[in-house]
């Protein structure tokens, strides 16, 4: 999650601690094409719960200011009256409530990451302005966190590498893994895995709406949260207010496409991070040139491969040291500082703990949830052994990794379509020109779906995230008119990246590497 990635020590930690001339109201939207799954809606259900809602006290270590309730909603939105699954949410109200507007909702990405204290995350980020105006809302989606969790029983050797790297010789282990994972799954979850998606989640959001006595809600969503508010906008167009969409999923590419082009972005990252380092080679010493670089990382590649490297006791091969400086090379400073330790490591130096983020077996169920039951993937293995060997030689870093199989080869069939997103609901999606995890070809996919909406694009933005995370100050500002006043730029906007740390500005640190995720969404 995003948390764990770019913003670790503004966030993280926060939680242990030049506008447009002319702008567009977002009042003057034509209606918006309507979605026939809507027609699945939470009348019923909201009806009986806009007056169950009661706010107490969270955790004892949780400030007071934070207020928490749980809330029950059907498990088949179908069956209103059948099934219930607990939501849990949290609020802070909004500090001003004189300026009072409603209600700002948050998803951190993922899928499957938990937003319950996503509002306490960002409460140290967010200006003041918007603070005002919102009571700021967290939730736990459906079969995440403490929303009715899912399980599937699967251990840490399998949570590892959930994109496993591609060999001829493991491939039968290989779909042998994803089925079994996807079996286990099913027994643990028999009656509730079908209904863990993102069209569903959605639903749930407007529940959640009626029962906070709201007639609209404002939302703030990151990386896989792009795609969750770009169906509420489909699901229910008259009751998106502020839509602010960072980092976005191309509602196109729903899901293994827009997987694979991770391996894409990341031959791109790649490229840009041995020029940088090329560039600072008075500093790192790996060499003058580009191809220089290239050779060091993939020589330690190889021997990882042959020997594991031990990394202050964590052991990578080749596939995982792949991974790490995949997820890293978007901070050149930091992917070049863990280079060095890397050709340590591989000299046989001691190096200190590369510390690694293994995710939870809820977390892996939950993700996979939503990535097989949005949208049907390819179900004959050969398909998948076929893109792995071609994508391994178009995109040595990470191709056959995310062209491998994967249990959603075995899942059963989603009961719903993937949601085909096309309205004019007025939106603001924010972007980085580099986010190697949602390209800007995804934001520009998503631009063209929500044809009310405006792209702002930062130039030169690395990264995964943008709003309040010092990415941008035009970007911010943006962002922050928008929530405040409503109104999207009269057109697309290109912002420029603030100026980052020189190379040689970095002081020394002993674990210079940040955690990495183990799953690639909302800031996996």
């Amino acid at each position: 999650m995003l948390l764990r990635r770019r913003a670790t020590s503004k966030i993280a930690l926060g939680v242990a601690a030049v506008l447009a001339p002319t702008l567009l109201s977002t009042t003057a939207a034509a209606t918006p094409t309507a979605d026939p799954g809507s027609s699945v809606n939470v009348a019923a259900t909201a009806s009986a719960t806009m007056s169950s809602l009661t706010w107490r006290g969270c955790d004892a270590d949780v400030p007071a200011t934070v207020e928490c309730t749980t809330l029950d909603v059907p498990l088949d939105h179908r069956k209103p009256s059948g099934k219930k699954l607990e939501l849990s949410l949290s609020r802070i109200k909004a500090a001003d409530p004189a300026k009072r507007r409603g209600v700002l909702l948050f998803n951190p990405g993922g899928p499957s990451g938990s937003g319950l204290f996503y509002p306490l995350a960002l409460s140290g980020l967010l200006p003041q302005s918007v603070k005002d105006r919102y009571d700021l809302i967290g939730f736990d989606p459906r079969g995440v966190g403490v929303s009715s969790p899912l399980a599937c029983g699967t251990t840490t050797a399998d949570e590892r590498l959930t994109y496993r790297p591609y060999k001829d010789a493991t491939f039968a282990k290989d779909v042998a893994w994803a089925r079994d994972i996807a079996e286990g799954c099913r027994n643990l979850n028999k009656d509730t895995l079908p209904h863990i998606s993102t069209r569903n989640t959605a639903r749930d959001m407007d529940i959640i709406r009626a029962a906070l006595g709201e007639r609209k809600i404002s939302y703030f969503g990151l990386s896989y949260g792009t795609y969750l508010g770009s169906v509420y906008t489909q699901l229910f167009p008259q009751r998106a207010d502020r839509f602010v969409l960072d980092s976005a999923v191309d509602p196109k590419r729903v899901w293994r496409s827009m997987s694979q082009s991770w391996a894409v972005q990341a031959e791109t990252a790649f490229d840009r991070w041995t020029a940088w380092t090329a560039r600072n080679a008075a500093r790192y010493g790996f060499g003058d040139t580009s191809a220089e670089v290239e050779r060091l990382f993939w020589d330690i590649v190889a021997r990882a491969d042959r020997e594991p490297l031990d990394l202050g006791g964590t052991v990578f091969d080749g596939a995982e040291v792949r991974e790490y400086i995949r997820w890293q090379i978007t901070h050149p400073p930091v992917a070049a500082e863990t280079l060095g330790l890397l050709r340590d490591a591989a000299a046989g130096k001691p190096v200190p703990t590369f510390p690694t983020f293994v995710p939870t077996d809820n977390e892996l169920a939950s993700y996979l949830a939503i990535m097989c039951g949005d949208a049907r993937w390819p179900t004959d293995p050969a398909v998948y052994q076929a893109d792995s060997r071609r994508d391994s030689v178009r995109y040595p870093l990470y191709g056959d990794s995310v062209s491998n199989v994967f249990p959603c080869a075995f899942w059963d069939r989603p009961l719903e379509a993937a949601t085909k997103v096309d309205n004019k609901v007025p939106a603001l999606i924010v972007q980085n020109e580099w986010d190697s995890q949602t390209p800007l070809v995804a934001a520009q996919g998503l631009r063209r779906a929500l044809k009310g909406s405006r792209l702002v694009t930062v130039d030169e933005g690395q990264g995964h995230g943008v709003y309040s995370l010092g990415i941008s100050t035009c970007a911010d500002e943006h962002t922050t008119t928008y929530l405040i006043t409503g109104r999207l730029p009269a057109r697309d906007v290109t912002c420029a990246a603030d100026p980052q740390p020189a190379a040689d500005s970095r002081s020394a640190s002993p674990n210079p590497v940040p955690v990495p995720a183990r799953l690639p969404f909302s800031g996996r």
